[in-house]
């Protein structure tokens, strides 16, 4: 029963679903960064938004993920506090967690380029890691670009501490996103 529920059309309209998907991703990114662990030796914390981040690629597509992502990033420059720890402005973006949050784009963009020919979960996992080196290593060139750090010292406070959760997350994602594939596909 509930199969047949969830294979049903809700909206029919396709430029209805991308805007309603478009518009569900930047919430749920903006809700990820509430979700969030701080790290005393770190000034970027451990969010789910990097979780959402991948499957705005992967479900969306390229153009609706970037476009998904520089909605967050637009509503959060304009003065919503939706990035973490309650951020909002451009300011926020000059702050440590500025180059991660750019690295979102460029990780969606990323992720629906190739996540569409990954045959198993083992690829889709392997593009999901690369969509999060993108934005792990987007967050480093930005830290040193701030900072001014050593390479060994930013990879410690802006790379290494994330792997463990990301590779988590990316698992998780790779999960919903082969449950979901085939109905989105329909759809973007």
């Amino acid at each position: 029963m509930m199969e047949a529920i969830l294979r049903r059309e809700i909206v029919v309209n396709k430029s209805a679903c991308r805007i309603i998907g478009v518009v569900t991703f930047v919430i749920l990114i903006s809700l990820g960064a509430f979700v969030r662990i701080p790290l005393p030796f770190t000034p970027v914390p451990i969010t789910l938004q990097t979780f959402f981040v991948l499957l705005s690629g992967a479900v969306l597509g390229g153009a609706l993920g970037a476009a998904s992502q520089m909605g967050y990033l637009l509503l959060g420059t304009s003065g919503l506090p939706i990035f973490t720890n309650a951020g909002y402005g451009i300011a926020h973006l000059l702050g440590p967690t500025g180059g991660y949050i750019l690295g979102f784009i460029f990780s969606s963009m990323f992720i629906a380029k190739y996540v569409r020919s990954s045959r198993n979960f083992l690829s889709v996992v392997l593009v999901f890691c690369l969509g999060d080196f993108i934005i792990l290593s987007c967050g480093v060139i930005w830290l040193k670009v701030i900072l001014g750090y050593s390479l060994p010292k930013l990879l410690l406070i802006g790379f290494l501490p994330f792997i463990p959760g990301d590779l988590a997350k990316a698992l998780a994602a790779a999960l919903v996103y082969l449950r979901v594939k085939n109905r989105v596909r329909k759809i973007f």
